[in-house]
């Protein structure tokens, strides 16, 4: 179990905001933190990670504290048992994409986790380029593996796949999670794209203005919302769940949920992820394989 507690000062372009948070989670829970910018995500993730000291802060892992400002301690990032991803990559432009793995390696340590991370996130073609190189989705793979050579309690992502095109960003999804449930993590992710969310996520945290305005699972935060039954819009499907005779198909677009309801033999030709045309006929949502 991770408790967070942590209260800081913002300054940010609207002007002074307080940070006050107060969070459990559990061992092993993905968690998708979703908020406009500014709200402090960010923030909270350096928080985690001892790379930003709160005025007023409790961390607890399990049973080792990270944080307590009121006996005045701070475990050093370095003692930290925290992979990082942020937005930039920021890999080693001189090294190769093994070495840059190897460079992240404790002291002493055995070369067998730069393999297996290797062959999992299918960079065995890939291992001997320099960054330049590569790709922005294959960068983006190798900073996964470099966050978890040393296999870390918990993973933190910022906004990782955001500046990677609708096609690749599905697929580096379907690595984080690989990652996440092979390595038994505890996943803390900040996210703009509600597909995203529900693909991944047990758990989100909605954040306003630096305080928490809503959490659960996914499904309990975004499902409310609604639309016109008049429209034609295009979305992605993010679930598929059966419901007596009929199966119900979640469909996010834009930061909307729209529910379609589908029969079984039409629910078939349907897969999450898909990018799908959603139409009104007769006050009933349609969906369409685009």
């Amino acid at each position: 179990m991770i408790q967070i507690k942590a209260y800081k000062m913002l300054h940010t372009a609207e002007g002074e905001l307080p940070l006050d948070i107060s969070l459990t989670i559990e061992k092993g829970q993905f968690v998708s933190i979703y908020g406009n910018s500014g709200a402090g995500k960010t923030t909270i993730l350096r928080i985690l990670a001892g790379l930003t000291r709160a005025e007023n802060g409790y961390i607890k892992v399990g049973n080792e504290i990270w944080d307590d400002s009121q006996k005045k301690f701070h475990l050093p990032v370095q003692k930290r048992s925290i992979g990082f991803v942020f937005q930039d990559f920021a890999l080693f432009p001189n090294l190769t994409v093994k070495e840059n793995l190897k460079f992240a390696l404790s002291k002493n340590e055995s070369d067998e986790m730069v393999a297996e991370l290797i062959e999992l996130m299918e960079l065995q073609s890939l291992q001997d380029n320099k960054p330049h190189q590569l790709s922005g989705g294959q960068k983006q793979r190798v900073a996964l593996a470099r966050a978890i050579v040393r296999k870390p309690e918990i993973l933190l992502l910022d906004e990782p796949l955001s500046a990677l095109d609708d096609e690749m960003r599905f697929k580096l999804q379907d690595y984080i999670l690989k990652i996440h449930q092979k390595y038994q993590l505890t996943t803390f992710m900040i996210s703009h794209v509600i597909a995203e969310i529900f693909k991944l996520s047990d758990k989100v945290i909605v954040l306003e203005k630096g305080k928490i305005a809503k959490e659960g699972t996914p499904n309990s935060v975004f499902a409310g919302q609604k639309l016109s039954s008049k429209f034609q819009l295009t979305g992605e499907i993010i679930s598929i769940a059966k419901s007596d005779i009929l199966y119900i198909i979640q469909v996010s677009s834009g930061n909307n949920i729209i529910k379609v309801t589908a029969l079984e033999e039409e629910a078939k030709d349907f897969k999450i992820g898909q990018k799908v045309l959603l139409a009104s006929k007769a006050f009933n949502p349609i969906i369409q394989i685009l």
